[in-house]
């Protein structure tokens, strides 16, 4: 039965994820500007101190998905201060100047990760891959738990036919979670895939200048409305 995950960057967006029943949060920081990087050691100490699982996103930059020597070092002590922060999971992946799973560089980040204990999900790296069949085999061959992917699209509801394609070759190797550009009115299409999670941000933009050096952008939130509608939107395509 598919579940919701939200991606949130703050204590409250955790306590709004709560009160809706998602299951878990990924936690991350300057998502709307750069599809997020990694939170800070408090926040996730924060978050995981108020009983809602968190999977921090690790990630050291924004950009594309091939790291040097020095970042991936970076990531993977991000990892394990994760870990020892209280994270139940992370969010991560590495691919290869052709586009290819890096599966070293997971290993490396993964390099004292009791997978047993700690889930791990393959971010949206993978859609950006050449081959989704043969990265979607690797990721499993790494020992993840899941892939967050919109089926290649800039939007899920653009993606339904890879994320049918890849619910049926993981064959319940590892979790399929839908995620990118989902909204409400989407959610039933998605969840017909078959698809083991939904993942969304519910977000708006709270204006609140810093001025000259503290931007004038304002910043996310999680909005508890659109939250709430996507579960009961979710709660209603698993009625049907």
């Amino acid at each position: 039965m598919p579940v919701l995950e939200l991606a949130v960057q703050d204590v409250e967006g955790a306590g709004v994820a709560q009160r809706v029943g998602a299951v878990r949060v990924e936690l991350c920081t300057a998502l709307g500007a750069t599809g997020g990087l990694t939170p800070s050691i408090g926040m996730i100490e924060a978050i995981a101190g108020q009983g809602i699982a968190v999977h921090p996103l690790v990630r050291c930059r924004p950009g594309g998905f091939v790291y040097d020597v020095d970042e991936i070092e970076v990531m993977a002590r991000d990892v394990l201060a994760a870990v020892n922060a209280g994270a139940s999971g992370v969010v991560l992946g590495a691919l290869t100047p052709d586009q290819y799973v890096d599966r070293e560089t997971l290993s490396r980040l993964l390099d004292g990760v009791d997978p047993s204990v700690i889930e791990v999900t393959f971010h949206r790296a993978m859609d950006v891959v050449d081959d989704w069949a043969a990265a979607l085999d690797a990721i499993v061959e790494s020992g993840i738990t899941r892939v967050l992917t919109s089926g290649g699209a800039p939007r899920c509801i653009d993606g339904v036919e890879a994320l049918s394609g890849m619910v049926a070759h993981a064959r319940g190797r590892i979790q399929v979670m839908a995620g990118g550009g989902i909204r409400i009115e989407d959610i039933a299409a998605v969840v017909h895939t078959g698809v083991d999670a939904v993942h969304l941000s519910a977000r708006r933009t709270v204006a609140d200048s810093g001025g000259p050096g503290g931007g004038s952008g304002g910043y996310d939130a999680v909005d508890e409305t659109l939250a709430r509608a996507a579960a009961g939107a979710l709660a209603g395509a698993l009625e049907r």
